[in-house]
């Protein structure tokens, strides 16, 4: 277990942490980072902010739609954006949206004056360098790397004083893209630090065997799904589905199925915070390939049975869990049953050898890791020394 280290607060009681609402991964590794420094600097000023909502929300709003919706109904044409998107350079001084970003950005810096930003997504990097260029003093810049394996050009377009990355495998991808490699730092992927907490004796009810299913998919992929479940659910294998933000356009598919088989053991919850908790106290969970679930399944050592995985971004997450036997690939709900009947079979004996190969990747407490290894890259604290 990595140890806690509180850091002496400074003249400058500000860290900022930027993240952006495109996908849980960059919320989930600000929220957790920030977390972290809390309980390493109680008596500095850690704030999150994602500038991008805070400054340009209707914009903002349309662009997480269009994403969430490119993501779920299509996965071709968000593939094709994604290597787009690594051919085309970013300069928000000659971009009519982006230019507001930059003045936010000014603003904020010299109002709060952190002695250290903290960045996980790519676009604040552009927007720092910007500002470079207009001679704006500047705290350290610290980015975290979300992706796994498969990371985007978009993250190294513009200059960071460090990277942090979640393994060794990404760290050798991002040096061979032209990062020296004092500057890359492997920390773990941030997750919550409830992940090092003990769970109470009764968490896990022995003899009970229980399913996670956190749909991310069509609805009809997800009512397909659920419908090949049911063998498992006759068995009396419980089943456990948080909803969160998609609870409006599953309600129907769930209320259906529930209907349907009126007492089977299913457990339908809406917002939480409880996922940490969910994922160690289940045997097997079935999920979307996100860069933030599969390091909480790492975390919390859980078989994974990936349903869907976004072109480009995910492809190397799952990989990554593919390549150690730490999860199962489906493509169809067929697929997706089978496949948790396996982790499962004789007493969740794959289960086990899942949970066994995890060992040498899980690390719990990466956010604890990335706030020190941040702290560091950050002292002494009158230092603001320029990138180059």
């Amino acid at each position: 277990m990595f140890e806690f280290r509180q850091f002496s607060a400074s003249d400058s009681l500000v860290i900022l942490v930027l993240t952006a609402g495109f996908g849980d991964g960059h919320n989930t590794a600000a929220f957790s980072t920030a977390e972290a420094l809390r309980r390493l600097c109680p008596g500095e000023d850690v704030q999150t902010c994602d500038l991008i909502s805070e400054v340009q929300p209707r914009i903002a709003t349309v662009l997480k739609n269009l994403y969430q919706q490119a993501i779920t109904h299509f996965p071709s044409g968000w593939r094709m954006v994604y290597h787009m998107l690594e051919k085309s350079d970013v300069d928000p001084q000659d971009s009519a949206w982006l230019a507001p970003l930059v003045r936010g950005l000014r603003e904020k810096i010299e109002t709060l004056q952190p002695r250290l930003i903290i960045s996980t997504y790519p676009l604040y990097a552009a927007l720092m360098d910007a500002l470079r260029k207009q001679q704006v003093p500047l705290p350290r810049l610290v980015t975290i790397i979300t992706d796994s394996i498969s990371v985007h050009r978009i993250w190294l377009m513009q200059p960071s004083d460090l990277y942090c990355v979640a393994d060794a495998e990404t760290h050798e991808v991002v040096e061979k893209l032209g990062i020296p490699a004092n500057k890359v730092s492997i920390t773990g992927f941030p997750v919550s630090l409830q992940f090092t907490e003990t769970l109470p004796p009764d968490a896990r009810p022995p003899g009970e065997q229980r399913i996670l299913y956190l749909p991310s998919t069509t609805g009809r992929r997800v009512a397909t799904t659920l419908a090949a479940l049911v063998p498992l659910l006759e068995k009396g294998v419980k089943l456990t589905i948080p909803v969160g933000k998609h609870s409006s356009r599953l309600y129907h598919v769930l209320r259906k199925f529930t209907d349907a088989l009126p007492q089977a053991p299913v457990e339908i919850i809406g917002w939480t915070n409880r996922i940490p908790e969910l994922l160690r106290t289940h045997d097997v969970v079935i999920c979307k390939a996100g860069g933030a679930i599969l390091h909480e399944v790492l975390a919390a050592r859980i078989p994974a049975v990936i349903d869907y995985v976004v072109p480009g971004q995910e492809e190397g997450n799952a990989e990554m869990l593919l390549s150690r036997h730490c999860a199962y690939r489906t493509f169809t709900s067929k697929e997706t049953g089978e496949a948790v009947a396996k982790v499962l079979a004789d007493g969740g004996k794959i289960g086990r050898q899942m949970r066994a190969n995890m060992l040498a990747i899980s690390v719990p407490d990466a956010a604890i890791r990335t706030a020190q290894t941040a702290l560091e890259l950050a002292a002494p604290l009158e230092a603001t020394a320029p990138l180059v």
